[in-house]
Formats: C-alpha cells, structure tokens, sequence
C-alpha cells in the first residue's frame, strides 16, 4: 500500500460524528453550606448552568447530581436510558436540544457533573470551536459559584461510528479521513489546550453473537461455552498480532468496557463497568480478557487502543487501516454474512485536564 494511501482510512458517506464535553466538578461540605438541602444546591446550580448555556449557545446540556456515569449514542429519537450507574443519551446532534437535571433529592453527589453534547452539522470539523465555546462558558460559570477556587476536570469525548460491512450492503461510496490526534487539530484551529493534557484513543467493536454464530461454535445442548470464547479469543488475538496491534481486550461478561489510561487512572470496576486500563507509552503486547465459560451473553466487546507513536504526525489514519485489517481477518474467519449482519465500528478520541490548572 502506497504511504499516501496508508495517510488517510476511507470510511462509509454515512459515517457518524459525535462529541460531548463533560466538566465535573468535585462536591465539597463548603460548596454545599451555602444551600439548606441537595435539592435546592442541584436546583440552583442547575438554574444557574441552563441560564448560562443558553446565553453562551450550548442548547444540549445536562447537569447529572446522582454520579451516574454518561453514555452518548447517535440515535434518530432523543431519548434518555438510566440504569443503576449510568445515563445513555441517544440523539441527532443536527436536531435535538435539552436542558434536563438527572438529580436525586436525598443524595450527596460526590461530583456535579455538567454533560454538554455537540449540536449542528459537521461535528468533527467544529470540534475545536465547540471546545472553545465550552472553556468559555465554564470560564464565566466559574465567578457565578457561591464557592471560589473550585477545580473543574474536563473530558472531550469524540467518536466515528460506522459499519464495517457497509459495502457489502451496497454503501459503495466513502470519504477519506486524514486522523489527527485532537491536540494537533485544536493547534491548528487555536484551541489552547494545557500542556500536561491526558490523551487516549481506541477503537471498539460489539459482536453479536447470533444463533448462526453460535451454532458453528458450540456443541447443542451444552452449558460450557468456553470452546467459544475460546475460538473469539485465539482469532482476535492472531488477527491483532498480524497487524501490530499491541494493546488489545475482549469483554464478555455482560459489562460495559470503560477505557483509561493506566498509568493515571484506576481501573477498578463495578457492577455494570469493566474497567480497561492501557499504558499507551508501552509498546509490549497488554491484553486484558473478561470472559466466563460458564455464562453465555449476548455480546462480545473487542477494544484495540492506540499507542502513542500511532498518535504522532498521520499516524492515526495508519493506526485505523490496520484495525479494519484486523477485523476483516477476525470476521472474515468467523464467516459473519456480511451482507445481512452489522458490526459497528468505533473509533475513540478523548483528552482531559484540570482547570484552571
């Protein structure tokens, strides 16, 4: 493959584009003296958010008070998805607005968190403008808090989104994306971003495992499903090492993955999170498997995250191609029916830092 084409991974016409900025801020007993209950901090706070937001022209905005991890997904209805330790937002960034408190009268948030989502058309292009639009509203949200010298982390989440087998199903035309980190491409368009920034990117895939699947797979009438998982496994871990994918993991305990950064962030999980930690500075082979023979799910995840090498210059775009690689090998093993089946692929790119720092 010429080194020009290996610059850019062309993707589906229909590929989706989102991005939303979370702010949190850490719940302190002096932020809270300055109101008689929690309800009537998050109330007003939340007031206080919206009236901002709508003056800085942030018309998707969320404030959640019940530590409730947020979720964003591409969906033609908006809608909210609560669970025990999460919100899944589902939404058209061309269409929908909120201004919405996920709130629980009686409860001490440990965080407020502000969940802003990205609206209009063009999404990645104007990224770097919507972060600036956020830094400025939380820049002037700031002085309007009762308590000073409040420390705000920031996370800038994005992500594509698209079918692998779009071809097949007769979506022949495609884009060529050149992937830059989102530190370069905020350079580029004047968006300071503080130099000890965090950065991660991987890429996700959920695999359904469908009666056809399962079937090739498994014995009938058997309650040991490692044969299975076992086959997932060998094939996804052979079709990562053949395209120098290092930093690998496959999930099928029924939990959603959540991807950090090792060397800063505790991996621990939860009942509804499996934690992911990566060290993207380690070039050794890290692969992580939650998996139990005993128990069939419906989904297997495979995350493969960048390192930093593959984040330098146009690396990305070269990082990309060779995750498609891999996953038409694992596919292409499994024999999915390409035409009738769906596998979606999501690429991730996230930074945070704290402000002011």
């Amino acid at each position: 493959m010429a080194l020009r084409h290996q610059q850019k991974v062309y993707l589906p016409k229909d590929v989706r584009s989102n991005q939303y900025i979370t702010a949190e801020i850490i719940v302190t007993d002096a932020l809270l003296a300055h109101y008689t209950d929690y309800k009537t901090c998050y109330q007003t706070l939340s007031r206080a958010i919206f009236n901002l937001a709508e003056q800085e022209e942030l018309y998707n905005i969320h404030v959640i008070t019940n530590d409730k991890l947020p979720v964003v997904r591409f969906h033609t209805e908006a809608y909210c998805f609560p669970t025990a330790e999460q919100i899944i937002f589902f939404y058209n960034p061309e269409y929908h607005e909120a201004q919405t408190l996920h709130s629980q009268d009686d409860y001490r948030a440990r965080k407020i968190r502000i969940v802003l989502l990205a609206t209009g058309e063009e999404i990645r292009s104007n990224s770097a403008n919507f972060h600036i639009k956020v830094q400025s509203f939380l820049a002037k949200l700031m002085p309007q808090l009762p308590e000073k010298d409040l420390k705000i982390k920031i996370r800038d989440h994005q992500h594509l989104s698209y079918d692998l087998f779009a071809k097949a199903k007769g979506n022949k035309e495609s884009y060529g994306y050149k992937l830059r980190s989102i530190s370069d491409r905020y350079k580029a368009r004047q968006c300071p971003l503080p130099e000890g920034h965090g950065s991660l990117c991987y890429v996700t895939v959920k695999l359904p495992l469908s009666r056809k699947l399962k079937q090739a797979l498994l014995p009938t009438h058997t309650d040991d499903f490692t044969p299975l998982y076992k086959k997932l496994e060998d094939t996804f871990i052979q079709a990562a090492s053949g395209n120098k994918l290092n930093r690998i993991a496959m999930v099928a305990n029924g939990l959603t993955p959540l991807v950090r950064n090792s060397k800063f962030d505790q991996v621990d999980g939860t009942d509804e999170v499996q934690m992911l930690g990566f060290d993207p500075n380690i070039e050794e082979q890290q692969y992580i498997r939650h998996w139990d023979g005993n128990r069939l799910v419906e989904t297997v995840n495979f995350t493969i995250a960048a390192g930093v090498k593959d984040s330098k210059d146009d690396g990305l775009s070269r990082y990309l191609n060779r995750v498609e690689d891999a996953l038409k090998s694992l596919t292409s093993e499994l024999a999915l029916d390409k035409s009738r089946e769906e596998l979606i692929v999501r690429f991730h790119q996230h930074i945070s830092y704290k402000a002011p720092e």
